[in-house]
């Protein structure tokens, strides 16, 4: 059996919080283990983050798309926004490579990503937005949901 959800949110940094609970509750159902949960919060952060941050500017008028679907233990995220884009797709996944140096920004937040999920996509279009698609086998999973 799949299940799957779908949720939009305000642009708000106040929503990575939300966003994170959000798929954690919704994964649950997987039983994941201990560090499984904490790296899919951890990946969920750096995407809402990154749509918000970067993808609109901290523009609270503008929404953030979530969906996450499970099929026999494993997870599809795919984080979404609206936004400005980004320009050089190889370049925002290099390690430190950060568009906002002013806001003192690690620039780790793909490469994270990328670490913690077994596959990556990223599309985006200048003045469209960015679509981060990922997918994660959890390795212990008992699952519920078959």
């Amino acid at each position: 059996m799949k299940n799957a959800m779908k949720v939009q949110f305000s642009s708000i940094s106040a929503n990575e919080s939300f966003a994170r609970v959000t798929v954690a509750s919704f994964i649950a159902q997987l039983d994941p283990t201990v560090d499984e949960m904490t790296e899919i919060k951890t990946v969920v952060s750096e995407a809402v983050t990154n749509a918000i941050i970067h993808g609109y500017n901290n523009d609270p008028d503008k929404f953030v798309y979530m969906e996450c679907a499970i099929d026999h233990g494993e997870i599809t995220l795919v984080i979404r926004d609206e936004g400005i884009g980004i320009g050089d797709i190889e370049e925002a996944r290099q390690p430190l490579y950060t568009s906002k140096p002013e806001l003192e920004r690690s620039g780790m937040g793909f490469t994270i990503i990328e670490n913690f999920m077994d596959h990556v996509e990223v599309t985006s279009k200048a003045g469209e937005g960015t679509e981060i698609r990922m997918k994660k086998q959890l390795t212990t999973s008992r699952t519920v949901c078959n």
